[in-house]
């Protein structure tokens, strides 16, 4: 359950538009901090007058990051027109580093119910950025492409579909260092399983990926097993298997493989590990912050990930 917006994004804080300054003289610079556009309840002209107003208001040139919240003036919609509308602009926002979609709570829309569309014309569109995090799995799409700079790539979902993530998976991202993928369950959409995460774990895509999450999974055992004979582990900084139904099963096949002691961050936060399993992750890995927060019942027959609904 997402209970709050960010206040920081891409290492800027987070400014809502319009704000609650008096005029252009006392808005931030442009490129300081983040933009976050929301859509009030019932505004007139829903989100393509708050974009006209931004874009007269702040020099689009000028905009290094963009928080995209509700969209809707009342009953949540697609986002297709939305992004469509970013796209429009997208030569006037020549300075874009990095854009969050659908920074939303659970109070305004459910993460499971957000409905999204084929991004891959916002990839395109933007080859300037380096950052993109994306929120909800329905209707989310990409079709596989090449970009040269994108460093930080975030899906967060209830489910992702197996056709996004062999979207990404066959894509060209030279530059991506930091992959995270909060792959869901079946009843939202969460359709792939451990095969599809393959390309990623073999070391053969995503040559400078050095932090790597593949979360909240039901199936965070037979991941946590593939990860412990992953090619591309041994070049890994982060590691994350956090969010999902990971058991002692899957902890010991990750210690039993290859080598962990090289990570820096190993995040295994929401997890089914019994007390004993979690003093031998601690005891084989010094050196290595480990997450080993909100553990779950072990023993417990209703196993659930973090983030569904």
């Amino acid at each position: 359950m997402i209970t709050s917006t960010n206040e920081q994004f891409h290492g800027l804080p987070v400014v809502g538009f319009p704000t609650d300054r008096s005029g252009p003289d006392t808005l931030p610079e442009p490129g300081a901090v983040a933009w976050r556009l929301s859509v009030g309840y019932a505004a007139e002209g829903g989100f393509d007058a708050l974009w006209a107003d931004f874009l007269a208001t702040v020099d689009p040139a000028s905009v290094r990051a963009l928080v995209i919240g509700t969209w809707w003036p009342h009953d949540h919609e697609p986002a297709e027109q939305m992004l469509a509308t970013l796209v429009g602009d997208a030569t006037r926002l020549s300075a874009l580093e990095a854009l969050f979609i659908a920074d939303v709570t659970y109070e305004d829309c459910e993460i499971s119910w957000l409905e999204m569309s084929d991004i891959t014309p916002v990839v395109t569109a933007f080859p300037q950025l380096t950052e993109l995090v994306v929120r909800g799995g329905n209707g989310l799409r990409l079709s596989p492409v090449r970009h040269d700079r994108l460093v930080d790539l975030r899906f967060e979902a209830g489910g992702l579909s197996a056709e996004l993530v062999r979207g990404v998976a066959a894509s060209e991202l030279p530059a991506l260092e930091g992959l995270e993928l909060w792959l869901g369950v079946d009843d939202h959409g969460g359709s792939s399983d451990v095969d599809d995460l393959t390309p990623f774990l073999d070391g053969t895509r995503l040559p400078a990926l050095r932090h790597l999450r593949l979360q909240n999974s039901m199936f965070q055992d037979e991941i946590a097993a593939a990860v412990a004979h992953a090619p591309v582990v041994a070049r890994l900084r982060t590691l994350g298997l956090s969010m999902g139904t990971l058991t002692d099963e899957g902890a010991a096949a990750l210690l039993d493989g290859q080598p962990l002691t090289h990570l820096r961050t190993l995040d295994l936060h929401h997890h089914y590990l019994t007390d004993a399993m979690q003093e031998r992750i601690r005891a084989s890995l010094p050196g290595v912050a480990i997450d080993l927060s909100e553990p779950e019942d072990p023993d417990s027959e209703w196993r659930y990930v973090a983030v569904a609904e």
